[in-house]
């Protein structure tokens, strides 16, 4: 397991995060929720930027706490906020990431800044905010990592900068012993990317799905009242008032256009997941 959260807890007076979760070899996991849920809490566990209340994490196997320095080096960051010196260009940090990483790809480096149109000698505070992005992206996947952590890695990026970051992920995960944890605002990057999500909200842990059962079996009922009193509600996960009477998130989307074949039943996403889980209030 990359990384593993087993009933850990953080306290932050009024918040409190409880929360397990599984990074596992292979996948890229996704983390979703609105924010102020715990999604950036989680990644800082992870990396042991902050430390748990109660509970265990491990990442790459041992206790996050444990890892030696040759043993982070196997990990790439991408957090808000975080980054190299705007006073710096891109040349100027290639000794500092040769001397930080030991199987520092320089090459292969230097070779994608050109396909990304990274200006070597520019200074980063000149870069936008896309560029800016797809190095700090681009430098966490350039070290051979086995893990990368990325918290929200492309807010605020055009189309075709997210596409780029995407696809660059897509190539990081060729060798197959490697793992993603990500959180993004963006659901269409989620459902095109990620192998399985977790929902978090107010600091729990609310669903965990893969995300190829999530957009087959999912959907949402729009029910009237009347519709609502005589429906089966034995696969319902969650109910969210409306207008027009409920929405009603099912995991079995199917039952429902089978055997319910008056009521609308449509196709689940991410989104609908969020809003339903989050807003609404369960059976």
């Amino acid at each position: 397991m990359l990384v593993q959260l087993h009933q850990v807890e953080k306290h932050y007076d009024p918040f409190c995060l409880r929360c397990s979760l599984e990074a596992r070899e292979g996948y890229i996991t996704g983390l979703v929720g609105p924010n102020g849920a715990g999604k950036s809490t989680v990644f800082k566990l992870a990396l042991n930027l902050i430390f748990p209340d109660a509970g265990e994490v491990s990442v790459l196997g041992l206790p996050a706490g444990s890892l030696t320095d040759a043993e982070r080096s196997d990990i790439g960051a991408v957090l808000p906020g975080a980054g190299f010196c705007g006073s710096l260009s891109i040349r100027d940090i290639l000794p500092i990431l040769r001397h930080m990483y030991r199987d520092f790809q320089e090459e292969y480096f230097v070779k994608k800044c050109g396909e990304f149109r990274l200006p070597m000698d520019k200074k980063i505070k000149d870069f936008s905010t896309g560029m800016k992005a797809k190095l700090k992206v681009l430098t966490a996947v350039s070290h051979k990592a086995r893990l990368l952590v990325l918290d929200e890695p492309t807010a605020g990026l055009d189309v075709l900068a997210r596409d780029q970051i995407l696809d660059l992920l897509r190539e990081y995960m060729i060798p197959g012993n490697r793992g993603i944890l990500i959180s993004s605002h963006i659901s269409g990057d989620l459902e095109g990317l990620c192998d399985d999500f977790y929902l978090i909200g107010d600091g729990n842990i609310l669903l965990h799905e893969e995300t190829d059962v999530l957009l087959e079996r999912y959907g949402v009922l729009k029910v009237t009242e009347e519709q609502y009193q005589a429906l089966d509600k034995s696969w319902i996960l969650n109910v969210k008032k409306e207008p027009f009477g409920y929405s009603c998130l099912t995991g079995q989307r199917q039952f429902y256009m089978e055997n319910a074949p008056e009521i609308v039943v449509e196709k689940g996403g991410i989104d609908d997941v969020i809003t339903i889980m989050i807003q609404g209030e369960a059976l």
